[in-house]
């Protein structure tokens, strides 16, 4: 019974995150001005500090995609367990080619990149790695005799 309880909250969870993705890749405004123009705000400000000069639009929008992706890495390890990790960058790929794809075809406010795809990959990589990370600290050493 615990497991069929657990499995149905992965499952609404997995639905609610895939949501979010739809929500935040195909809509036909990519995000608010108001956003979009704090975004600009916070970057050009960062852009006129030497030490912080580096980060541009394009890295900001590079990382939130390798965070948007990175929890899709982790529900891929509690889907398909541990040893089947390396599932978590194919099925990051396949994601990313249907969003990108939709998004050139479908919706012309939108700009399908090759970036995202590296990206949004890399983000199911980097969840799916912090699990596995998670798992070896949470595992008790068995006691040889």
């Amino acid at each position: 019974m615990r497991r069929t309880a657990s499995r149905v909250v992965l499952a609404l969870l997995s639905a609610l995150y895939l949501c979010g993705v739809w929500h935040l890749t195909l809509r036909a405004r990519p995000y608010g001005d108001e956003i979009a123009g704090l975004v600009e705000r916070v970057v050009a400000w960062l852009a006129r500090r030497d030490a912080t000069s580096w980060i541009t639009f394009d890295v900001v929008e590079f990382g939130a995609n390798v965070a948007m992706f990175a929890p899709l890495g982790v529900f891929a390890v509690l889907w398909f367990g541990a040893r089947r990790w390396w599932l978590a960058p194919p099925l990051g790929l396949a994601l990313s080619g249907i969003i990108e794809g939709a998004q050139y075809l479908f919706l012309d406010t939108r700009i399908a990149d090759v970036r995202d795809l590296v990206a949004n990959t890399a983000g199911a990589l980097a969840g799916a790695l912090l699990m596995l990370l998670l798992a070896f600290l949470l595992t008790v050493p068995s006691r040889q005799r």
